[in-house]
């Protein structure tokens, strides 16, 4: 392990709104890009490349992605970014649509290194402390969980609220999943290198990895925005009708990451196998997926398909939370590691 390095493992939040008026167009989506740029300005990220459909607006970051819906907002940064600082830029905007916050979701996974982290970010603790003063009393339920695992390494933290509508109204449809590798494969890792002096901008040379590394056939209906960084480092947003998926690599040896995440809707049936084509990429040593309002039978069919890679399962934990439902949270480790 290295004594100091990139961050790879992102911080995420999703915010949900919702309006009195029922006719409110595109929402969110309304809001004047200088103040998305403001609210990332105090995040500590920049846009680097986006892309929109009918549905969402997908961002780039220079560390991570934002996804911007008419009535949600999820954002995950990596680094020592200072993430929970939008929170309440993102609730005073959205106030100007006369949107009200309904339900926040934070999750992570264990930093590989705690300790550069900033404030709030420096433990858990303080995220959470932060986040209740940070955030309306009218989201009134409210828990904070570190769901724990065999690897000492893979915690997955969690804190969700939600408010008395919000609770009552639950999207049954939708389902996260977030799956985050350590300890890649070098030689799979080193397609995130970019060549000094190679021509090409963040662009070109993230479009050549998607294609070189087989992203592009995690979901061949995505309509993918991707981008490379200098000298190395991947990121990507696929868009798929209304769901998204977003890939980030930091590919460095001794501290190497990489993280996949889609939305999916409980009528789409492919998931498992869109995890299992993402390790794959990768080929990592170790992998958690944490899937948020899951079934459990697709949270059984994802764990089929990562052991089919040849890893081994090494634990499983679940945990329910206010206006986010069940999270299921499962390791698994390269069956040639001991833990």
């Amino acid at each position: 392990m290295a004594v100091s390095g990139f961050e790879g493992f992102e911080k995420r939040l999703e915010l949900q709104f919702s309006s009195h008026d029922p006719d409110i167009g595109i929402g969110l989506r309304e809001l004047e890009f200088k103040f998305l740029e403001q609210v990332l300005h105090q995040v500590q990220c920049t846009v680097v490349s986006a892309i929109g459909n009918l549905h969402f607006d997908s961002y780039v970051l220079s560390e991570s992605s934002l996804f911007v819906y008419p009535t949600k907002i999820i954002i995950k940064t990596c680094g020592t970014t200072q993430l929970l600082k939008s929170v309440q830029p993102f609730i005073h905007h959205a106030r100007t649509l006369n949107l009200h916050i309904t339900a926040l979701r934070y999750t992570r996974g264990s930093f590989i290194f705690p300790q550069a982290q900033p404030h709030p970010h420096t433990s858990f603790q303080e995220e959470v402390a932060y986040l209740e003063d940070n955030i309306p009393a009218s989201l009134c339920y409210r828990k904070a969980s570190v769901i724990p695992s065999k690897l000492k390494s893979h915690l997955w933290h969690v804190f969700s609220a939600g408010a008395v509508e919000y609770s009552d109204n639950v999207p049954l449809d939708l389902y996260t999943v977030e799956v985050c590798m350590t300890d890649l494969d070098q030689t799979l890792a080193r397609k995130f290198f970019r060549h000094p002096n190679d021509g090409k901008n963040g662009d070109s040379a993230g479009r050549e990895m998607t294609e070189i590394t087989g992203i592009n056939r995690i979901n061949q209906n995505a309509h993918i925005c991707d981008f490379a960084f200098d000298p190395c480092g991947y990121s990507m947003n696929g868009i798929d009708g209304d769901r998204y998926s977003t890939i980030h690599v930091t590919p460095e040896d001794g501290f190497s990451y990489a993280s996949f995440e889609c939305v999916a809707s409980i009528y789409n049936d492919d998931m498992a196998d869109m995890v299992k084509k993402a390790v794959r990429v990768f080929g990592p040593g170790t992998v958690s997926v944490a899937t948020t309002s899951a079934s459990q039978d697709m949270c059984t069919r994802i764990k089929g398909a990562v052991e089919q890679l040849g890893m081994k399962c090494r634990s499983f934990s679940m945990d329910e939370f206010p206006a986010a439902g069940t999270v299921v949270f499962q390791t698994f480790t390269n069956r040639r590691n001991r833990i």
